[in-house]
């Protein structure tokens, strides 16, 4: 049996794992390289090969770890530096001991800034703090009380009927116009939109924000050249400034609407649990969390819909599945890959020993696919049971606060049925060029997809929605 064991945690046994073990405490030799563990174990050839930044894993990071579910489901990478965790229960017990396995480097840069990047980013006055996401206990668990209220679910649904109408316009424009790339005009822009509503923030210098966003995402989990590297900082240096303006401007007048507002009028009365610099952080934060992880997840989910034909006719002519499509879609194609955290004492996960201060990175998309926990886990079930189980938004004390609303947004572009029935018109005159376009769509760091043009097809759905706003004003 797998277990996270330790002398001050009582995270208890879990799952399973490896059953057999080298004399040393070390788990099975698969094949050593020579390489040895920060404890002194043998690295497999498969661990040492591992590479975030190259080849399969940027690709199809399911794939690329599928030995490693099967085989070594924890290992240390030393090109990376981290261990690598990837099955569900040792995933899961991760999240849910966030004492042990602190989150305190959850944002913290994968590679290190050279030194000429700071006086780069001290030129824009950038003074990121801790937010909510890699934040350790009391600190974390009192603010995120005091501002969760418009996250809960009665709060949440007061925004749908506007995101449906929203998702409606935006069709509207790309049935009319003739040709759209969903991406670029569609699955980009309306998060960015719901976002920036929910926040309260207004729309000015939306393009100048997806262009941050991109760098703010390089900056903590990307592989920069040297060159690449400073100019990610002038990029940052400026969302922060711009961030931080937006922000000024709200605080002059904190009685507005949306969440932002609320967390302004909060540090007003609790100034010690919600701060300046705390405001100041998340500010630059919940701009690129709100956005790009809702629009890569519902671009992953219309290319698995789109990819199994059966599936996407299915939902078409039930609506019903809409719920636990989005779930399995997020299951198996989730925006967010994993998550890092920090062991705070010596332990156990499965039948691997790590050490006190060691790093980890927690691999979700693996988790989600362990046939341990999902029956068939590769396979897109629109009837599984337990779809709601995957680990995309995190699990325990830190799970995503936005969620819910990452939800909606992905059930709004597949229905209502209407809509679903025009888009699989538009979509089946080019599905070659979804399925050529899979890949860059899945991963990409930046909004790309297909330009869909057909002349004569767009004339008869134009007839559709004409049709349609008839039978709705009658």
């Amino acid at each position: 049996m797998s277990h996270i064991d330790s002398s001050q945690s009582s995270a208890g046994k879990i799952g399973e794992s490896v059953k057999s073990a080298s004399p040393g405490g070390c788990p099975v030799d698969h094949g050593a390289t020579g390489l040895v563990s920060p404890t002194g174990c043998p690295v497999s050839h498969h661990a040492a090969a591992f590479d975030p930044f190259d080849g399969e894993y940027q690709v199809d990071p399911v794939e690329a770890l599928r030995w490693s579910v099967d085989r070594e489901p924890v290992f240390y990478s030393p090109k990376l530096g981290y261990w690598v965790v990837t099955r569900y229960e040792d995933v899961k017990a991760v999240f849910r001991d966030n004492i042990l396995f602190s989150p305190s480097i959850a944002l913290e840069k994968i590679t290190p800034a050279p030194p000429e990047a700071e006086p780069i980013l001290k030129r824009y006055g950038y003074a990121m703090d801790r937010t909510m996401v890699n934040e350790d206990e009391p600190a974390h668990m009192e603010r995120r009380r005091l501002l969760l209220e418009s996250f809960l679910p009665e709060a949440i649904a007061s925004h749908e009927p506007a995101v449906r109408r929203l998702t409606r316009e935006y069709m509207d424009r790309f049935v009319t116009k003739g040709k759209a790339d969903l991406v670029a005009e569609m699955f980009w822009e309306i998060p960015l939109t719901v976002a920036l509503h929910f926040l309260g923030v207004e729309k000015d210098g939306i393009e100048e924000m997806k262009q941050f966003g991109v760098a703010h995402t390089v900056n903590t989990w990307g592989r920069p050249s040297h060159d690449e590297q400073l100019k990610v900082a002038d990029a940052v240096g400026r969302f922060w400034q711009v961030a931080n303006r937006i922000l000024d401007k709200m605080m002059a007048e904190p009685d507005g609407e949306g969440w932002m507002y609320f967390s302004i009028r909060q540090h007003f009365e609790h100034p010690d649990i919600v701060p300046l610099s705390y405001l100041r952080s998340m500010m630059l934060a919940i701009l690129v969390a709100a956005h790009e992880t809702t629009s890569k997840a519902t671009t992953n989910a219309f290319r698995l819909l789109l990819s199994n034909r059966s599936v996407w006719v299915e939902i078409c002519e039930n609506p019903d599945l809409i719920a636990n499509a989005v779930e399995e879609c997020l299951r198996r194609a989730g925006s967010i890959i994993a998550w890092r955290r920090l062991v705070t004492k010596p332990t156990r996960i499965g039948e691997v020993e790590i050490p006190q201060g060691a790093k980890l990175l927690i691999v979700m998309t693996s988790a989600n696919h362990d046939e341990r926990h999902f029956e068939n886990p590769y396979d897109l079930d629109l009837y599984r049971d337990n779809s709601v189980d995957h680990l995309s938004f995190g699990y325990g004390a830190h799970q995503c606060m936005g969620r819910n609303i990452a939800r909606m947004e992905t059930a709004a572009a597949m229905g209502p049925q209407p809509c679903i029935a025009i888009m699989d018109a538009v979509l089946a005159a080019d599905i070659t060029a979804i399925k050529k376009h899979a890949a860059a769509i899945a991963w990409a760091n930046e909004p790309i997809g297909p330009i869909l043009s057909n002349p004569e097809l767009f004339a008869q759905i134009n007839i559709q929605m004409e049709k349609l706003r008839i039978e709705a004003a009658g």
